[in-house]
């Protein structure tokens, strides 16, 4: 059959205008983006494929987290929990303290027979606890799956507020992901000189507040902490928190009487606490503490009972905008380490584009010609569906947000080389159809559909390959593994679905006896 539906034609022409129009700003500088994104209509697209780092230049960090001290905290939130539980059910006892990845305690010989209670109150604290006994010493140790609970949590968590950190800073695009165990891999393109973001992933930025210990008399209930505008100096403070950092919803840099402040604006229940407590301890201190350090520890003057209040404390313009960044982006659940930092400068990235453009250019150009010399008109149509398959490739991954890199490229390449398989496949097909007594449009749909099963065997193996490269994989490989997985799945459409389109259009207008491949 030689009839084309209307509406198969009008997809496969719209399909293929699409892809080479969202390719178009990916050819443009940036300025002309800009225009296009200000000056065209919604509907055209100006989003550029995004570079990786090794293609645009930039910094890439290898940051570590410091899982074993969430463990710890937790055990030291047991322990004050736990403290509590046994004063509340009178139980007797001592030698309570944390051990390896728990927490342990002694019951004392008047209560032996509350040992079962105290295990008890011991599980209802963390369900993630393994609670046994050795005569009067309990012991509550997390076991393995806990442990992973608490460790994924922590680096899940730890992404959350790392992209919040560098997307408050402008940067564009930047990669984001965990590796391994227990460690989160940042590429930030675009910036060649990353100190700035390393010290602002190096905070913490936990923030709380707390009572000032008038008497400074230590003990389980306070605690002595550096002051930040006094180096050396300690002052005493309450270890109950009055209130933290996650019951601020917005905090801005700004000014009073010329100096720098940050001035936040608290959730309904940190207004309310921040009323109760300032209401009640008029005329006494209380310390603003970020990251163990206490910032400033000003009186209580009068209530503050409007949501409303400002941090001071000799800070630097800088210092109050990156504070404000830090709390509207919430604390780190513990502390971030560099453990490789690398640079890709600018020129060696445009170099790396530059050879893996030509790279391409050249291994089309090879193809198109083989093509052309071993089946004519047909391979004419093979190597326009195989231009159209490359501008797919881009973009969809311009579409998805995916990021090419150089590894990328040398994915995009193989996959130049490999789509013009399945044409290969049905060209010969269709010769030897011809050969064998069919006319030409039997050949032709003879051809598609019985080569059909080898190409979706191979393609689907090559697809098998990349989605496990993509799985197992470091950032390169997953580069590579994405590049070629998209180009098989959209090779299927241009060697494919477009192609015989063509060869359908061409044999209806033109009428031909023979084959220009025969």
């Amino acid at each position: 059959m030689t009839y084309v539906p209307r509406w198969k034609i009008l997809l496969v022409i719209t399909i293929s205008l699409l892809s080479i129009i969202y390719c178009v700003p990916t050819t443009l500088d940036q300025s002309s983006r800009d225009w296009l994104k200000t000056h065209a209509p919604a509907w055209v697209p100006a989003k550029a494929i995004r570079l990786g780092l090794d293609l645009q230049g930039g910094s890439h960090l290898l940051l570590e987290v410091d899982t074993d001290s969430v463990v710890k905290q937790q055990a030291d939130d047991l322990v004050t929990s736990l403290r509590k539980e046994m004063r509340d059910k009178e139980i007797g006892f001592s030698a309570l303290g944390t051990t390896t990845n728990g927490v342990k305690m002694t019951i004392n010989a008047a209560d032996q027979g509350r040992i079962p209670d105290a295990q008890r109150a011991l599980r209802n604290l963390d369900p993630g606890l393994v609670v046994t006994n050795n005569g009067s010493e309990i012991q509550g140790i997390y076991d393995a799956k806990a442990l992973k609970q608490i460790r994924d949590q922590t680096i899940e968590r730890s992404i959350e507020i790392v992209h919040r950190r560098i997307d408050a800073t402008g940067t564009q695009e930047p990669i984001i992901q965990r590796q391994g165990d227990s460690r989160i891999l940042v590429q930030l393109p675009g910036v060649e000189n990353p100190e700035r973001i390393k010290e602002l992933l190096g905070t913490t930025a936990k923030l709380t507040f707390h009572l000032v210990d008038l008497e400074n008399a230590g003990g389980v209930d306070s605690r002595k902490l550096p002051m930040r505008e006094a180096k050396g100096q300690m002052i005493s403070v309450k270890r109950k928190v009055i209130m933290s950092g996650d019951m601020l919803v917005d905090a801005r840099p700004a000014f009073q009487d010329g100096m720098p402040i940050v001035s936040f604006r608290l959730n309904s229940l940190g207004a309310q606490r921040f009323c109760d407590v300032t209401r009640s301890n008029v005329n006494k201190p209380f310390a603003v503490v970020l990251d163990n350090q206490v910032i400033t520890a000003p009186n209580i003057n009068e209530p503050i009972c409007g949501g409303s209040a400002q941090i001071s404390g000799h800070f630097s313009t800088q210092e109050s905008s990156d504070l404000a960044l830090l709390l509207r982006a919430g604390a780190l659940p513990t502390t971030l380490t560099v453990v490789e930092e690398r640079s890709v400068g600018p020129t060696l990235g445009a170099d790396s584009v530059k050879a893996g453009s030509i790279a391409s250019i050249v291994a089309f150009g090879l193809i198109v010609g083989l093509m052309v010399v071993c089946y004519g008109l047909f391979g004419v149509f093979a190597s326009v569906a195989l231009f159209i398959n490359m501008t797919l490739t881009l973009a969809v991954m311009t579409m998805i947000g995916a990021t090419l890199t150089l590894p990328g490229i040398a994915g995009l390449v193989l996959t130049i080389g490999t789509a013009v398989d399945a044409n290969v496949l049905i060209f010969e097909r269709i010769k030897e159809e011809v050969r064998s007594g069919r006319t030409i449009i039997s050949a032709i749909d003879s051809g598609y559909q019985r080569a059909m099963s080898s190409i979706i065997d191979s393609n689907l193996t090559s697809l098998i390959s990349g989605l496990i490269l993509f799985t197992v994989g470091t950032g390169p490989i997953k580069g590579f593994a994405v590049t070629m997985s998209i180009g098989i799945l959209t090779s299927l459409f241009s060697a494919i679905m477009l192609t015989r389109v063509m060869l359908l259009v061409w044999l209806k207008n033109t009428r031909a006896k023979t084959l220009p491949i025969m």
